[in-house]
């Protein structure tokens, strides 16, 4: 008898456990400041860049030090005060329902200092079409190499 009570505590405890890591799993993606919504596909906005004529016409913000997506406004790394002030001054000028898309690419999302700052503030001002362009690996890999448009140097 008491090997089946400790064989049940067992496996209580370890369902326990397991609850709670899913359970911090979805807290650690809820954390986020952007939803799967709010994730713009560099397909989606390579096409919008290779025909400007053509709506919608997205103000792209480049929050990081890569600056190469034709037509984006390079602000500085929002992970620094200047980019930050950049970033908060050039939002201030436009009005809330832009279609604004904010991008840095230095590195994965997982470890990037400039997009969780960068778009906190864009939905901290009021935005509400904000996008980040989803570089999950990094600007080479996800826009460059797939031989989206890029500035001539």
């Amino acid at each position: 008898m008491q090997q089946k009570m400790w064989k049940f505590s067992l496996l209580i405890s370890l369902a326990l456990i397991g609850s709670l890591w899913i359970s911090s799993c979805g807290q650690s993606a809820s954390h986020e400041p952007w939803t799967a919504a709010e994730l713009l596909s560099p397909d989606t906005l390579a096409a919008w860049v290779m025909h400007p004529e053509q709506s919608p016409h997205p103000i792209i913000l480049d929050v990081g030090p890569a600056g190469v997506i034709p037509g984006a406004r390079e602000l500085g790394p929002a992970h620094e005060a200047e980019g930050m002030a950049h970033l908060k001054s050039t939002l201030s000028q436009l009005p809330k329902n832009s279609l604004v898309v904010i991008y840095c690419g230095c590195c994965p999302f997982s470890k990037c200092p400039n997009v969780r700052p960068a778009f906190r503030l864009v939905k901290q001002m009021g935005f509400t079409h904000a996008r980040l362009l989803n570089l999950s690996d990094n600007l080479k890999k996800d826009w460059i190499d797939k031989g989206y448009p890029i500035e001539n140097p």
